[in-house]
């Protein structure tokens, strides 16, 4: 019964998102608590949301501080010879955009940390695809499974976590899946090449001057436009009252002007929040930090180094780094206050999904429904298949690395899948290369903190994206399988 309920409760989460009949947060939330009844736990529920949120309150931690960090260093341009660098190379050509994108999320994704790959990609191109008008969702959907080949670094978190369930060492996993993850990186660049190409199609080949030009062309216009029917708003209304003399009339049409006004109002706030993120474009925005670069640069560096060495837990790094370029970039208490309110959106929606996610992981866990669940998977594996445990663990790795944690599957299932392999002959070391191929497909799981980040700076709906990426990372999870069974990795 478990094992039903936790299967239907994860398709009710995705359908009722992919149809945008709930939003991401509620559904996260409700979902669980309902089924949480169902399972006949719910005097339960606070103790499993509880642990949950204990659970996810240090990455919910990191990634406000992160954003508040990395969006300073967005404000101050640390990343504007990075953002020069990929318009000189893609030339507002949308092909080489997303090209452009894949390259960029797998470079960033050297450090190890999805959320600060996440956070880069999107400053850096954004803007790019929303002056072209090209699909954002091609740009989350590249950056994630970009990004979900590189999570497989032993410093990312699976491969480490593989290593430490089956007490192997790292590099003994990871080394040898090199070649079959480098067919799966060049499967990524050939995917973005494909949606730039259709992209290129759909809009054509312009410079980012014509760009510019157009956008200036329109908004003028636009305001010649309103300044013009503002005019004759205010005539007709003085020719109404004056001819009809009538208090209803005029407040007719004060009623009607205001409507188109209220309208007018919301697409304008629209347009400038728009353009406040599209700022990366402008070399004179008012917090750019010249003579503080470098400092800037090297506090970077600084804080990637002192994360990939562990000297401190990551959520204080970026505490501590995020209050010194605050201090030292903006020493005005207003200045400061404002470039927190600039970043607060982001900071809110992203933390919030965390918290929402904890309630979902939690209730997952508590009621027992993964374990339910992975028991059922792996008691479900032919006993013929024994032979090739470590082919089924790959497959396998696809859907379970989606449906629930790393934590989970490489604590909880990965070691049950060793075992009966051993009990064949297969190595544990080709149980836990084979554990690595469903990363691309689980950094757009709904379970993982950092998706949100992706999706909420791309402003990106998260069904929208999830209907995109699937297919395209599941099919990148099996390209690098199929090279790793290739090349006599697996």
């Amino acid at each position: 019964m478990l094992t039903i309920l936790g299967f239907a409760m994860i398709a009710t989460f995705l359908v009722l998102i992919m149809m945008k009949k709930m939003s991401p947060i509620a559904a996260l939330v409700l979902i669980p608590a309902l089924f949480c009844v169902f399972v006949g736990k719910g005097a339960h529920l606070g103790d499993y949301v509880i642990e949950g949120v204990g659970n996810l309150a240090p990455t919910a931690a990191m990634l406000m501080f992160a954003i508040v960090y990395f969006g300073l260093m967005i404000d101050v341009g640390l990343f504007d010879p990075i953002v020069r660098g990929i318009l000189k190379f893609c030339k507002a050509d949308p092909l080489r955009i997303v090209v452009g994108t894949a390259l960029l999320a797998a470079i960033v994704s050297l450090d190890g940390d999805g959320s600060t790959t996440f956070m880069i990609t999107v400053s850096a191109m954004y803007p790019l695809y929303k002056r072209l008008k090209m699909s954002l969702v091609v740009m989350t959907g590249v950056a994630a499974t970009a990004n979900g080949v590189m999570n497989t670094l032993p410093w990312g978190g699976p491969t480490a976590r593989a290593a430490t369930a089956l007490k192997l060492d790292a590099g003994d996993i990871f080394v040898p899946m090199i070649p079959a993850l480098l067919v799966g990186l060049l499967f990524v660049i050939v995917l973005a090449y494909g949606l730039g190409l259709r992209e290129r199609k759909r809009l054509g080949v312009l410079s980012l001057d014509e760009v510019l030009e157009q956008e200036k062309i329109v908004k003028d216009e636009e305001t010649s436009e309103k300044s013009g029917t503002e005019e004759t708003v205010l005539v007709g209304a003085g020719a109404s009252s004056a001819a009809a003399g009538s208090g209803d009339g005029k407040g007719r049409t004060t009623k009607a002007t205001g409507g188109a006004g209220s309208g007018t109002d919301a697409d304008a706030e629209d347009d400038e929040a728009d353009d406040a993120r599209l700022q990366g474009l402008d070399p004179n925005r008012p917090t750019l930090r010249p003579k503080l670069y470098w400092f800037n640069a090297l506090l970077t560096c600084a804080l990637l180094t002192a994360m990939i060495m562990e000297l401190l837990p990551i959520p204080v790094l970026f505490l501590l780094g995020a209050a010194l370029a605050l201090t030292v970039n903006f020493p005005h208490i207003p200045d400061q206050r404002a470039r927190l309110a600039a970043h607060a959106d982001n900071v809110l929606n992203v933390s919030g999904m965390v918290f929402a996610a904890a309630v979902f992981t939690g209730v997952l866990q508590g009621t027992g429904m993964v374990d339910s669940m992975a028991k059922w998977i792996v008691d479900g594996i032919p006993a013929g298949m024994g032979p090739h445990m470590a082919l089924v663990t790959g497959f396998l790795s696809l859907p379970l690395t989606y449906f629930m944690s790393n934590d989970g599957f490489y604590f909880g299932v990965l070691p049950v899948l060793a075992e009966a392999g051993a009990a064949h002959g297969v190595s544990p070391l080709e149980i836990a290369r084979a554990s690595l191929v469903g990363q691309p497909l689980h950094m757009s799981s709904p379970l993982v903190p950092a998706v949100y980040v992706l999706v909420g700076m791309a402003k990106v709906d998260f069904g929208d994206h999830t209907k995109f990426v699937v297919k395209w990372a599941a099919a990148t999870s099996l390209i690098i399988l199929g090279a790793g069974v290739l090349f006599g990795i697996i």
